[in-house]
C-alpha cells in the first residue's frame, strides 16, 4: 500500500534511527574490532594488517551499487541487511570465546563489513526516494548527527561497557561476547522497527532491466558518465575537500605535538575535550544549520556563502600555530569556529551530490558513485599531507592548506545548479 505524502514529522520517525543503525556496524568493524583484539592479546602486526583490509568494502562499494537498484526495493535491502548484521554480531558473540577466535571473528567481520557497506548504499538511495528535495536538504544535518552519535556510542559507550564487564567477570572474551549480544539484540529490534515504520515511496521499485544483466550493470555506470557537465561534476567532487582532507590528517598531531616542534602540547584528555567534544558539537550544529538554511533558500543561493564559511575558518590554525596560545578555552573556541564552518559548508557538498544522483532512474547507484569520488578526493590529498607538513612545519602547512582551497572555489564557479533544488516549494 502506498504511503501518504511525506511530512517532516513522519521523516523524524525513521531518519534518526536509520542513520544511527548505519553508523554502528562501521564503528564495530573499524574501531571495536581493534580494541577487542588488543584486549585478547593479538599482536599489533596482525591487528593492523587484517583490520585495515576490513575498510575495503566501503572503498569499492560503488562496484556493486547497481545491483541494489536492479534487484528488489531499497526498503527490502535495508531491513534484510539489518537482520544480516544482527546475525553477524551474534556470530561474533559465539566465536569470541572459542580457541580459534581470531580467524572466525575476522571472517564474520568481513561479512558484516560487506553487509554494512551495502546497507549504506540502500539507505542513502532510500533517503533520496522517500523525501522531496527540500526535505533531503533539511535532514542532511539530522542524518549526520545521528551517524556521529553512533560513533560516540560505539567508541565510548560500548568500549566502557566492555571494560566494566571485564572488571566484573575477569573474563575478557566473555565480556566482549556480551557486548556483541547487546549489539545483536539491538539490530534485530532495529530491523523490526524499520520494517514497521519505513515509508513505501512510489519510486522505490526495481529499476527496469534489460535482457542482459551485464548490459544493465554497465548501463548504470554509462548513464552516470553521460551526465551533462560530467567533467565539472567530477572535478568538484574531487577538489571541494582538497584543503580539508589535508587539514584533518594533521589537526590531532598539531594539538598533541610539543611546543618545541610547533605544536600546542595538549594532553590526550585535553584533545578529547577541545576536538573530540567541543569540535564534534560545533560540527554537528554546523550541519544542522546548513541543512535548515538550504531547505529555506535553496542550494544555488547558498553555494557561495557555504564554501566561504567552510574554507575561511581554516585560517584559525594559522593563528594557533603562530601564537601558540596556552588558554584551553581560546583553543577550544578556535576549533569550534573551524568545525562549525566545516559542518555548515560540507552540507552544500552533500546536497549537491543528491542533486547529481537525483537526475535519472539510477539514484542509488549514482549517489554511491558520488560518494566513491568523495572518498577518493579525501584519500589522495590526505596521503601526502604528512610529508608536506614535515617539509613546511605547522605554521606554513596551515598557510598551504588555505592556498589549497583555491581549486574548490574555481570548481564551484563552474557549477550549474538548479535554482529550486533543495528549497521548500
Amino acid at each position: 500500500m502506498e504511503s501518504p505524502p511525506p511530512s517532516p514529522l513522519r521523516a523524524w520517525r525513521w531518519i534518526p534511527t536509520l542513520y544511527f543503525a548505519q553508523g554502528i556496524p562501521y564503528v564495530v568493524v573499524m574501531t571495536l574490532s581493534v580494541i577487542m583484539y588488543k584486549n585478547l592479546k593479538v599482536s599489533n602486526t596482525d591487528i593492523a594488517l587484517y583490520t585495515s583490509w576490513l575498510y575495503l568494502p566501503w572503498v569499492i562499494k560503488p562496484l556493486w551499487s547497481p545491483l541494489v537498484d536492479l534487484f528488489r526495493t531499497k526498503r527490502w535491502w535495508i531491513v534484510s541487511l539489518q537482520f544480516t548484521v544482527g546475525a553477524a554480531l551474534a556470530l561474533v558473540a559465539l566465536t569470541v570465546p572459542g580457541p580459534d577466535f581470531f580467524r572466525y571473528t575476522l571472517a564474520v567481520f568481513w561479512l558484516m563489513a560487506f553487509s554494512s557497506a551495502t546497507h549504506d548504499i540502500a539507505a542513502d538511495g532510500f533517503y533520496l526516494l522517500a523525501l522531496p528535495p527540500h526535505q533531503q536538504a533539511a535532514f542532511v544535518g539530522v542524518r549526520s548527527t545521528f551517524y556521529r552519535l553512533a560513533m560516540i556510542a560505539g567508541q565510548g559507550g560500548l568500549v566502557y561497557l566492555a571494560g566494566t564487564l571485564q572488571d566484573a567477570t575477569g573474563d575478557v572474551a566473555r565480556a566482549w561476547a556480551w557486548v556483541f549480544v547487546v549489539l545483536a539484540v539491538f539490530f534485530v529490534l532495529a530491523g523490526l522497527y524499520h520494517l514497521a515504520v519505513l515509508p513505501r515511496p512510489a519510486g522505490d521499485v526495481t529499476v527496469k532491466r534489460a535482457p542482459s544483466l551485464a548490459a544493465d550493470y554497465l548501463e548504470v555506470f554509462a548513464a552516470f558518465f553521460r551526465k551533462k557537465e560530467i567533467l565539472v561534476i567530477l572535478t568538484y567532487l574531487l577538489v571541494y575537500r582538497l584543503a580539508e582532507a589535508q587539514l584533518l590528517k594533521l589537526v590531532t598531531p598539531f594539538l598533541l605535538d610539543a611546543r618545541a616542534v610547533g605544536g600546542l602540547g595538549l594532553t590526550t584528555q585535553q584533545v578529547g575535550i577541545v576536538y573530540g567534544t567541543i569540535g564534534i558539537i560545533a560540527l554537528t550544529l554546523g550541519g544542522l544549520v546548513g541543512g535548515y538554511v538550504i531547505s529555506r533558500f535553496g542550494l544555488k543561493r547558498l553555494l557561495w556563502p557555504m564554501i566561504i564559511t567552510m574554507h575561511v575558518p581554516n585560517a584559525v590554525f594559522i593563528f594557533l600555530a603562530t601564537a601558540l596560545p596556552e588558554q584551553l578555552p581560546l583553543i577550544g573556541a578556535a576549533i569550534a569556529v573551524e568545525q562549525f564552518g566545516y559542518g555548515f559548508g560540507f552540507t552544500a557538498y552533500m546536497v549537491y551530490m543528491m542533486m547529481v544522483a537525483g537526475n535519472g532512474e539510477h539514484k542509488t547507484a549514482h549517489y554511491a558513485l558520488c560518494t566513491g569520488f568523495m572518498a577518493l578526493g579525501m584519500m589522495l590529498p590526505g596521503m601526502a599531507a604528512g610529508w608536506i607538513q614535515d617539509q613546511l612545519g605547522y605554521a606554513n602547512f596551515f598557510i598551504w592548506v588555505c592556498v589549497a582551497t583555491i581549486p574548490s572555489f574555481i570548481a564551484t564557479a563552474c557549477l550549474k545548479v538548479d535554482p529550486a533544488f533543495g528549497k521548500k516549494a
